[in-house]
């Protein structure tokens, strides 16, 4: 009786290959069925390094907004403190804001970044507008957002473009899904 040798290979090896010159094949059959090997990846450059390894939270709507409203609360409180109220100061801290509030947010809540953002630019202003008494304050922060505008529209667009770059990022990444449930 013949015997026929057989091949053991170790556990963590993958699918196991057929062997050149085993019974019922040949060796060209054997020799195309290898799958080609990947390419070698370059390592990333250090830019996106140093994105990769900052935070990455996720936010609901809810903490977004919050998230939004009490940094800008403490950067106009800063920039009363540090910079005498300067609006233009402001503005440019309120930008990064925006930024990370689009970018933080998670994908189900993408649509109300651009929302809480202007709502937090007015938070803001509470310690920065001029003003004496209620009446006063409100007129500073009415005169304030008339004045930087630009600041506002600025922010708002820039979160409005994040969040519309990263919402069709999530519908390329999945579009198995989506077409499986349009024909359901």
């Amino acid at each position: 009786m013949e015997q026929h040798r057989i091949r053991h290979r170790p556990p963590h090896s993958g699918p196991a290959r057929p062997v050149r010159g085993a019974r019922g094949g040949t060796g060209k059959a054997a020799a195309g069925s290898r799958r080609p090997t990947a390419p070698a990846r370059r390592p990333a450059p250090p830019v996106v390094q140093t994105l990769r390894r900052m935070p990455n939270p996720r936010l609901t709507g809810l903490g977004g907004g919050l998230f939004c409203a009490a940094l800008m609360f403490v950067l106009g409180s800063l920039d009363q403190l540090l910079f005498g109220a300067s609006l233009t100061a402001y503005g440019v801290l309120f930008l990064p804001v925006c930024v990370l509030t689009a970018a933080w947010v998670r994908g189900a809540d993408l649509v109300t970044a651009p929302v809480v953002v202007p709502i937090a630019f007015t938070v803001g202003l509470l310690p920065v507008a001029d003003g004496d008494g209620v009446f006063g304050r409100l007129m500073g922060i009415v005169t304030a957002l008339a004045t930087q505008a630009g600041w506002l529209y600025g922010g708002t667009l820039v979160a409005g473009v994040i969040v519309i770059v990263r919402k069709v990022r999530l519908m390329n990444r999945r579009p198995g899904r989506n077409r499986a449930g349009r024909t359901a």
